[in-house]
């Protein structure tokens, strides 16, 4: 009998996780909820537009296992946080869920800027040598990552050379679906493309989704769309005509302005001169933030001085122009005087 007793112990941890694992896929994830404190995620995906995907959709998996032997251990440890949040590893590895069924949005967004890898920024080697790494640099950059700088690369000086202390980090992208949108978010699925009854201006715009939310990394919560705030600009003091598309609030929550509110200072892009009113969506893709299709929604091909827009000394023909396509006005590049449209015949 004794030895029955010293086999079950010994065996005991290693059947843990497949015994888990066995009643997670047998309950399609759900079995979860029996425990207490899962029941206020399982409540809000039950309430969300994804109710309809199974718990194992996004959550399952074997590249889940360990992140479930992880739960597991806190459960019958009680060491329970406050919060019960997935791990930023996990998060990062969730992303390929979302690409079985938001394909094109994920191949825009994997192309885009959002998608760089960690290892782009952390480890580039004229940023760190002239600028310490700290912080805050996550709350933009990574903002799903838990950890602190420090936590993240070594050593954290101008000096280098620099390297992740966690190898897997270094291909993972600096802005994730999570970190724009909010997967258990209340609410019905979004209507089609054909119905007028998504947020929109008055000339049919769409200028909200209901997914749309900003993961803040210091509460570790989402703040929803139309909590955000759009600040009121200034360009050398004088109101900035802005366009009343709430989505942009999320674009200033990394690409913001000083306390000042003047345009182009800190990382603000806020348009004026000839472009002024614009909305940021008005010339970057939603996902991929492409801009090379953008001139000619507006633009005929030739613009009113004859000349093709697209080929004028603005940094969207050349990132080396001194003419930042967001704040170029028209005196910048006509300094002897604006010339009067020509009369076509």
């Amino acid at each position: 009998m004794k030895r029955l007793w010293l086999l079950a112990i010994v065996l005991a941890p290693g059947l843990i996780v497949p015994a888990s694992n066995a009643y997670y896929t047998a309950t399609d994830g759900e079995g979860c909820t029996s425990c207490h404190e899962m029941r206020a995620t399982w409540q809000t995906w039950k309430q969300s537009s994804h109710r309809n995907v199974a718990c194992l959709e996004c959550h399952g998996g074997l590249r889940n296992e360990p992140a479930n032997a992880r739960r597991l251990e806190k459960h019958l440890s009680g060491d329970i946080p406050e919060q019960i949040r997935m791990k930023g590893i996990d998060v990062a590895r969730m992303i390929d869920r979302c690409k079985g069924c938001h394909q094109q949005e994920f191949a825009q967004w994997r192309n885009g800027p959002h998608g760089t890898p960690f290892s782009h920024v952390f480890l580039d080697k004229k940023h760190n040598s002239e600028r310490l790494l700290m912080d805050d640099c996550l709350r933009c950059h990574g903002s799903y990552y838990e950890g602190g700088i420090r936590d993240l690369v070594r050593p954290v000086d101008t000096k280098g050379p620099w390297t992740f202390k966690d190898p897997e980090w270094g291909n993972q992208p600096v802005v994730a679906c999570y970190a724009c949108h909010q997967i258990h978010r209340p609410g019905e699925p979004m209507p089609p493309m054909t119905t007028a009854s998504r947020p929109h201006a008055a000339n049919g715009e769409e200028i909200a989704r209901p997914s749309l939310a900003r993961f803040d990394r210091r509460e570790m919560m989402h703040v929803a769309l139309a909590d955000l705030p759009l600040p009121a600009m200034l360009d050398h003091g004088a109101p900035v005509k802005m366009r009343p598309d709430q989505r942009q609030a999320l674009c200033y929550e990394c690409h913001a302005p000083l306390n000042t509110r003047e345009v182009a200072s800190g990382d603000d892009r806020t348009p004026v001169g000839v472009h002024e009113g614009l909305s940021c969506f008005a010339c970057h893709s939603q996902h991929g933030e492409t801009t090379r299709a953008s001139c000619v929604t507006c633009h005929p091909k030739m613009s009113n001085c004859g000349l093709d827009v697209e080929k004028m000394d603005t940094t969207f023909f050349s990132p080396a122009s001194k003419h930042d396509v967001h704040f170029v006005k028209c005196v910048d590049c006509h300094q002897k005087g604006i010339p009067k449209r020509p009369v076509l015949n």
